[in-house]
């Protein structure tokens, strides 16, 4: 890009803009290399940053930066095996502990699931140092001053000055209050040669004893270290000097510290500065509401209500601008002060923030080309010291464009063969956009000559153009009307301005018809956009209302969703309440019934029926769980069954086998030696036995009415085998109905003990456990309650 047409369009006042959002020295480095680019890549990745910039700064205000200095003339005298001072290793430590504390906010960005399209592979470079960041925040504060924690020695030594400084004010206080004030010229301490001293009246200098160290400029007071001071003077001066030594010390070994990291700290340095860049993109963009622009294949231009970036938001007028589908030349004509060098610049400007990976002030979805130059012939070009009129000045420019002109070339002319005579400045424009037009590029001219309105309709992908003007107002209204050619309105202003009537007719006598036809042509043309335009903003404005309305109702609606969620939500856990209370009832009756079955010695009741009643009640619990919650979903679809699949039936705590589908709901399991209907929700993926090593079966002592015994012994059995035996019999004494059981593990290495204890722990379904009492084997066997 030509660096005149960045002079041109004011395009450092832009980056003057965005310096002002900057807080880092290497965010204004890169600001200052900013340049526009024809590499459409690049520019994609540019403009990605940006609207992730944008977002990030939507949702969280922004990347948080701190004020970060230039740090590379700290790390070339780390290079040099330079100790650095406390402010270079404070400015250093910011640099490392911003670097840790940017990553922690991505990995929250990440948590919250936002997407971004390119600033996480740059933040997945960052190096974070967490033992020099930390040893480097501990030890120093932020203008380099070193604390009291960077070494125990220091604390104790700046503990025996802040001590001894105490006494020698404590010892001086005495002369300032007491009876000797009345040899002092004033009532203080000071301090002279880093020793505190007193301030005596020449005339009693004896009176104190000591050293002299200084005078007053009359000659009248002597600074004067009273001999009762002198040996703590010493003390504190030493101090001191020992201070001195431990904080060079201190400060040599952070320095050794950062040595071997001076490569990524200089990168980290260089990718904050980049995200601050980032940043300070994003803000702008929101300060001038500016939208993201949309890169063009074939370069076509389609600036949605385009504004000018530098002019104040309340004042500017916003124009569409399109080139390349249709036509590939505008030729704007109108009269002066009517924007059209504003349009132009307009137009280049924003193309040239758009190449830059800025966001762009117009309205979503606008599109810019990429092109390979950006020309422009604005303003005089009069020099005295090259001895060229105005005319020459912008022959000499546009003879220059022509020169490096192309296919890939934007060029804005503002009036083009302007500054000689009218007949030969238009038939030099005509030849000049023809050339333009053979060269391919993409031209915006802006021209009072009313030869080129015919220009505009007599060559190929060229278009008239021209600015509106209110002839009731007599005023201009800046906007842009494509396809319309600019009219004179010299005879109406000069007839509403007073002009008498006779004068302004035979001036327009003096035109020839062609002219006044013209005129009346592009009169007309300029009413009908007129109307057009005001039906097309009434149809805007009734979209908008429509649009706003769909949107509220669409909030109405969902909240009418979400209350219903949750009041069904709280009707199911209601009837959870319920289903519990039932269940825990039941669980009640059905031990009474087992226990006066085991006292009469017959059962009444069978085993089965008792467990299809008890899956019944447990069927009747509800499923509170979040329909749009996306990791039950992902669990949900994990439990896809099949025929023949091990499943663990969730109401029952038993392993069973799928044997057919019966609907959409319930499915046939084998539970042992009964089949029965299962619920699909009821239905949890067991572990295939068949992959698992046959186990042999814990000794157990059973009962002839209960089917178990209530006294598990793992003794004699391998930690897996017994660990396995221990869930399997939990199952069934829960199913059995038993309010409590006891586990014999033994005592031997413990490990068998351990791992019951660490199992109980685990399993929700237990309400408590400990060993049993000394007289029934003690640590040696565990005793089981259920809830």
């Amino acid at each position: 890009m030509n660096q005149k047409t960045l002079n041109i369009m004011e395009y450092d006042r832009i980056k003057q803009a965005i310096r002002g959002y900057l807080v880092s020295a290497a965010g204004q480095h890169e600001l200052a290399k900013l340049h526009p680019t024809a590499d459409r890549d690049r520019l994609q990745r540019w403009l990605d940053e940006t609207q992730d910039g944008a977002d990030i700064y939507r949702l969280e205000s922004g990347i948080p930066l701190p004020k970060l200095d230039d740090i590379r003339p700290h790390l070339k005298r780390l290079a040099l095996e330079a100790v650095l001072n406390g402010l270079e290793l404070a400015q250093i430590s910011r640099v490392l502990w911003t670097t840790s504390s940017v990553v922690r906010f991505f990995d929250q960005l990440a948590d919250k699931e936002v997407t971004l399209r390119q600033l996480n592979d740059e933040v997945h470079e960052l190096v974070t140092i967490p033992d020099v960041t930390r040893r480097l925040r501990t030890s120093l504060e932020g203008d380099g001053h070193l604390t009291d924690d960077a070494s125990p020695e220091l604390r104790q030594i700046r503990q025996h000055i802040t001590q001894t400084a105490a006494a020698i004010r404590q010892t001086m206080d005495q002369y300032t209050r007491g009876k000797d004030a009345k040899y002092l010229s004033e009532t203080i301490v000071t301090i002279r040669d880093d020793r505190y001293v007193l301030p005596v009246r020449s005339e009693y200098k004896q009176h104190f004893g000591g050293i002299v160290h200084d005078q007053s400029a009359s000659g009248q007071t002597l600074f004067i270290e009273p001999q009762a001071v002198v040996g703590l003077n010493n003390q504190l001066r030493q101090n001191q000097m020992a201070e001195r030594h431990e904080e060079q010390r201190i400060l040599a070994e952070l320095t050794a510290l950062l040595d071997p990291y001076q490569h990524e700290i200089l990168r980290n340095a260089q990718i904050l500065g980049h995200l601050d860049f980032v940043n300070a993109k994003a803000k702008y963009a929101h300060q001038m509401k500016a939208t993201e622009p949309q890169l063009s294949a074939d370069d076509q231009i389609n600036l949605r209500q385009a504004r000018h970036p530098l002019i104040d938001p309340k004042k500017v007028v916003a124009n569409d601008i399109t080139m390349g589908q249709d036509y590939k030349t505008i030729v704007v004509t109108g009269p002066n002060t009517g924007g059209k060098t504003i349009t132009l610049k307009t137009l280049a400007l924003l193309q040239l923030m758009g190449q830059s990976g800025l966001f762009i002030p117009a309205n979503e979805h606008s599109t810019i080309g990429v092109f390979d130059d950006i020309f422009a012939d604005i303003g005089d070009e009069q020099s005295i010291e090259q001895s060229l009129s105005t005319f020459s000045g912008h022959m000499e420019n546009i003879v220059s464009i022509l020169a490096h002109a192309d296919e890939h070339s934007l060029v804005v002319i503002d009036e083009l063969g302007a500054g000689t005579d009218p007949q030969e400045g238009a038939a030099l424009a005509i030849a000049i956009l023809d050339d333009l037009g053979t060269l391919g590029s993409y031209v915006m001219v802006s021209t009072h000559y009313p030869e080129l309105k015919a220009y505009g309709y007599n060559r190929p992908e060229t278009i008239n153009a021209s600015m509106e003007f209110d002839a009731q107002t007599l005023q201009p209204t800046y906007r842009l009307l494509i396809g319309i050619p600019g009219r004179s309105n010299a005879f109406d202003i000069a007839a509403r301005l007073g002009m008498p009537e006779q004068v302004v007719a035979a001036a327009r006598s003096l035109t020839d018809q062609d002219s006044q036809d013209l005129n009346a042509m592009i009169a007309d043309l300029t009413e009908q956009k007129r109307r057009v335009d005001a039906d097309a903003d009434s149809l805007q404005t009734q979209l908008q209302e429509a649009t706003e309305l769909h949107q509220d109702l669409q909030k109405r609606f969902d909240q009418y969703e979400h209350q219903k969620d949750q009041l069904m939500l709280d009707a199911k856990r209601e009837a959870n309440r319920l289903v519990d209370e039932s269940r825990k009832r039941a669980n009640q009756i059905i031990a009474d019934i087992r226990k006066k079955q085991l006292a009469a010695g017959q059962s009444v009741v069978k085993e089965d029926e008792l467990i299809a009643a008890q899956g019944a009640l447990n069927a009747l619990q509800q499923d509170t769980g979040l329909k749009k919650n996306r990791v039950l979903r992902r669990e949900k679809a994990k439990h896809a069954f099949k025929k023949g699949d091990n499943v663990l039936v969730k109401s029952y705590g038993q392993q069973g086998v799928l044997m057919q589908q019966l609907d959409d709901d319930h499915w046939e399991v084998q539970l042992g030696i009964l089949k029965m209907k299962i619920a699909t929700s009821d239905l949890e993926k067991g572990a295939d036995p068949a992959k698992s090593r046959k186990q042999p079966k814990a000794t157990v002592r059973r009962t002839g009415s209960s089917g178990m015994s209530p006294t598990l012994d793992l003794r004699g059995h391998r930690y897996e085998e017994a660990m396995a035996e221990v869930d399997r019999y939990i199952d069934s004494a829960l199913l059995a109905g038993y309010p409590s059981v006891t586990i014999i593990h033994g005592k031997g290495t413990g490990a068998l003990r351990q791992g019951v204890t660490n199992y109980l722990k685990g399993n929700k379904r237990i309400k408590s456990f400990g060993f049993s009492p000394a007289n029934a084997g003690g640590d040696g066997s565990t005793i089981v309650r259920f809830k």
